[in-house]
């Protein structure tokens, strides 16, 4: 077993996989740490509590059981430093400055959809620095336009977190791959940067920020993209965003259901340290607004709860809402892979 270790560890290879057990290795004199979508990087769970086991000298290991369409990103404290695993090289940033290391399990993979496919035509993405007046934080702030490549007039998608969705879920490709594959219908996106200081400021059910996007971003995208009158298809535009932002598209279209009649939520932070989010009293209290609401939330994430509380309230209350779960964590490889999914459903064929 020792030396099969010390060969897995030299060979650059993943950790290896056997049905839903994935076993971990590192190598080294001081014991490490294995933190990662599974245990709330180190902040509990099982993987934190338990330490990792020296199976040989100088040889740790650690074995858990994970979803079989699980996608993981995890990485290793050393002497309480951040450690890549040097047995797998793939890798990808995490958004707050950090790498991790990631994994698929047998059956899951990345969506083939976030990659361009030959032949097929492409929107146009225009990026624009706006003044915001005194609504959001900062006196400028950039969009993301996207036209997508046909003639007739569009929906509107507001996206939060634009640039993010932009970079790391390729969300122009997808939205491309699907209109061609006639999955959903043509439409447009106005993906808004967010503010690294002020995002959870802005996304906590900020009604600046629904009036940021009523008098400046909506008017705006009337002049930049051929976008349909949502004065003459009342509901028609939607709305988007992952964690906060998933939660401020919610919010958004609760408050502007006229505007807004289509939610595309990830892994919305419904709760936050212990605390439901208004939209509960909203959906609890209000009459039912006439809006489609697609929620997912990964397995391995400690926001999946909330979710699943309010996917169940929203389903009493009567609203129109479709809710996945994945194998996975908070972060944007799992958001991109789930998104055809979402997006087919809100402007497709339903159930697509």
């Amino acid at each position: 077993m020792a030396r099969e270790l010390r060969q897995h560890t030299k060979a650059g290879s993943p950790p290896s996989i056997s049905g839903r057990q994935v076993t971990f290795v590192w190598r080294g004199k001081t014991e490490p740490k294995l933190i990662g979508d599974f245990n709330g990087w180190g902040e509990g769970g099982d993987g934190a509590d338990t330490p990792m086991i020296e199976s040989a000298p100088g040889v740790w290991t650690r074995s858990i059981m994970l979803p079989s369409r699980a996608y993981v990103e995890y990485a290793f404290l050393v002497d309480g430093e951040r450690a890549l695993d040097p047995s797998n090289p793939r890798t990808t940033p995490n958004g707050l400055g950090d790498t991790n290391n990631f994994l698929y399990m047998p059956g899951a993979g990345p969506t083939a959809l976030a990659r361009r496919i030959p032949g097929v035509p492409c929107g146009v993405v225009r990026r624009e620095v706006i003044e915001v007046g005194d609504l959001i934080v900062g006196r400028k702030r950039a969009i993301y336009w996207y036209q997508p490549p046909v003639a007739e007039p569009c929906p509107l998608l507001v996206v939060f977190d634009g640039g993010d969705y932009l970079r790391r879920a390729h969300l122009d490709v997808i939205v491309d791959n699907l209109i061609a594959q006639g999955r959903i219908r043509p439409i447009a996106l106005a993906m808004v940067d967010n503010s690294r200081a002020a995002r959870f400021i802005e996304y906590a059910c900020s009604e600046a920020t629904v009036d940021f996007l009523a008098s400046i971003v909506l008017p705006l995208a009337r002049q930049r993209l051929n976008v349909i009158d949502v004065g003459e298809s009342p509901g028609a535009y939607g709305v988007m965003g992952a964690s906060m932002g998933g939660l401020m598209a919610l919010y958004t279209a609760l408050r502007a259901p006229g505007i807004f009649g289509r939610v595309l939520s990830q892994s919305g932070a419904f709760n936050i340290m212990g605390h439901d989010m208004v939209v509960f009293d909203l959906v609890r209290c209000v009459k039912p607004k006439p809006i489609q609401v697609w929620m997912d939330a990964g397995k391995l994430e400690e926001l999946l709860a909330c979710n699943r509380r309010l996917r169940r309230l929203l389903k009493s209350a009567g609203y129109d809402v479709a809710y996945r779960e994945y194998g996975g964590g908070h972060n944007y490889p799992a958001w991109r892979d789930n998104l055809p999914r979402g997006l087919s459903w809100l402007f497709g064929a339903q159930g697509a």
